[in-house]
């Protein structure tokens, strides 16, 4: 899922979420009322608070509120700005209306996302065998040009158009191509650790193999929304050679990418966020919403304690076989 697409679901989240507030006001709110009844603030929170969706609501809530207070102030109102405009372009108060969002509320979303991202990347440890993950499946920045197109035909004849003899394949980009880069003549610089938002994994993995001047076959990307077919030109590419540190920084970071990629490293990442904040669920219905990450921060004692009585019960049996072994040896 795009950083747009979690923003906007978080602000579908935030609609709802107003609603069910009303509870928390003096008065039992009403919200519509009929002819022989009336519902009331509470009588939706009572039946919101056991939906399914209700669970990842309150679960969003609690870790907004436990991300923002530790790790909020780290936030600068320059990063909130950066990344909104990175969401949403440079038209910011159009875009906004169109997601059906105030700027006080898109501000207040980014900020709980960049807490929440800077949090996990307090958590983040890299060994060595990350660092070594991370280095094979590294390849430094390079240059290229790049036309998408919708059918495997269009690509054929955009790879026949651009090896003609004094092709532009620039000119060929902006006149067809779906991609981003088509108003900058497809051009587009990236990395192994480039987000496949910007470009597809597959078209990157292609890109690497070629050598300047070459331009690729047609590369299929399947989507929810069909196969959009890619095709390459490097312009400038780059070896990554054997020395890692000359790219220390660029590696680092692809293994910090894949641990906060990891499942298992984010559960354990919030579970120890959630002990840190004390967080105690105190509504049944939502009794067991922290268990796997309070689990995976801190193993349940009931296991450990089975481990060490299995360990107990199995050097009691060895102690008695060997004292069985005694008894029969003296016997005899």
């Amino acid at each position: 899922m795009t950083k747009k697409k979690i923003i906007l679901a978080l602000a579908t989240s935030m609609s709802i979420l107003a609603l069910a507030a009303c509870s928390n006001e003096p008065k039992n709110t009403e919200i519509a009322t009929m002819k022989g009844g009336t519902i009331t603030a509470l009588d939706f929170y009572e039946n919101a608070r056991t939906q399914q969706s209700s669970q990842q609501i309150v679960f969003d809530l609690i870790l907004s509120d436990v991300f923002v207070k530790h790790y909020g102030d780290e936030i600068t109102d320059k990063d909130v700005e950066k990344e909104l405009k990175e969401l949403f372009g440079d038209d910011l108060d159009a875009a906004l209306k169109q997601s059906g969002l105030t700027r006080k509320e898109a501000d207040k979303l980014i900020r709980d996302r960049l807490a929440y991202d800077k949090g996990l990347r307090a958590h983040v440890e890299l060994t060595d065998a990350d660092l070594k993950a991370a280095w094979e499946a590294f390849h430094p920045e390079v240059e290229a040009q790049i036309i998408s197109v919708l059918s495997e035909e269009d690509a054929a004849d955009m790879i026949k158009k651009a090896n003609e003899k004094d092709a532009d394949f620039g000119k060929l980009a902006k006149e067809n191509s779906l991609h981003s880069s088509k108003d900058d003549n497809g051009k587009v610089t990236f990395s192994s650790s480039t987000d496949a938002s910007v470009v597809p994994a597959e078209v990157k993995a292609a890109a690497f193999e070629l050598k300047d001047g070459e331009i690729s076959e047609a590369i299929p990307v399947a989507s929810q929304y069909g196969t959009t077919y890619y095709v390459v030109k490097m312009v400038k590419t780059q070896e990554k050679g054997n020395d890692m540190s000359k790219f220390e920084k660029e590696v680092k970071e692809a293994a910090t990418t894949a641990k906060l990629a990891d499942q298992a490293f984010i559960n354990k990442a919030i579970g120890e966020e959630l002990i840190k904040a004390n967080v105690k669920v105190k509504d049944e219905a939502f009794a067991t919403l922290l268990t796997p990450f309070i689990d995976a921060a801190n193993p349940p004692k009931a296991s450990s304690d089975s481990s060490e009585e299995a360990s107990k019960d199995s050097e009691k049996d060895s102690s008695e076989e060997k004292t069985d072994e005694t008894t029969d040896s003296t016997s005899k």
